[in-house]
């Protein structure tokens, strides 16, 4: 077995470098698969979700901006942060760069990218890290909850609506 090694470049030239080579011509190739229509919308999968920001994200010009929507991640939003190379710098850059790939909408922002999550507050980066965690592994924003002065149990939706409201 051969090792290739390929240096770090954008996810597409990777898995170009690394794509299995061509048929050999005196094999038949395999008939091109048919056209599929796209996929219809009310297929009952829900790949967006929306939150609300503990603090909120202050811009440049001063504006806070505390909802947003996150988008469900794919195998590419968790592969590309491999070769980005201020994640091997920095492992612990790795949640950073993973979110801006999956955060849509924050505020009016549409261009969520590294340097806005970078510029969060604390508390906000580790409220989306369990909502990413949320959304990818158990499908859902609930959050099982105990209450401090009665010590009753119940669920919360972790989606951005107020305590209190259904």
């Amino acid at each position: 077995m051969r090792r290739r090694t390929v240096t770090a470049g954008s996810l597409e030239e990777i898995l170009e470098a690394t794509a299995p080579a061509a048929q050999a011509a005196d094999q038949p190739q395999a008939p091109a698969p048919a056209a599929r229509p796209a996929p219809s919308q009310g297929h009952g999968l829900r790949t967006e979700f929306e939150f609300e920001l503990p603090r909120g994200y202050v811009d440049e010009a001063g504006t806070l901006h505390r909802h947003g929507a996150m988008r469900l991640a794919t195998a590419r939003d968790e592969l590309r942060p491999q070769i980005d190379l201020r994640v091997k710098e920095n492992p612990a850059y790795l949640s950073v760069v993973l979110l801006s790939q999956v955060i849509t909408r924050l505020g009016t922002i549409t261009d969520v990218h590294a340097g806005v999550v970078e510029r969060m507050y604390a508390t906000d980066v580790a409220f989306l890290q369990d909502f990413y965690r949320r959304v990818n592994s158990e499908g859902h924003t609930r959050a099982a909850v105990t209450c401090p002065h009665c010590e009753g149990a119940f669920e919360v939706d972790l989606s951005g609506g107020r305590l209190g409201e259904s």
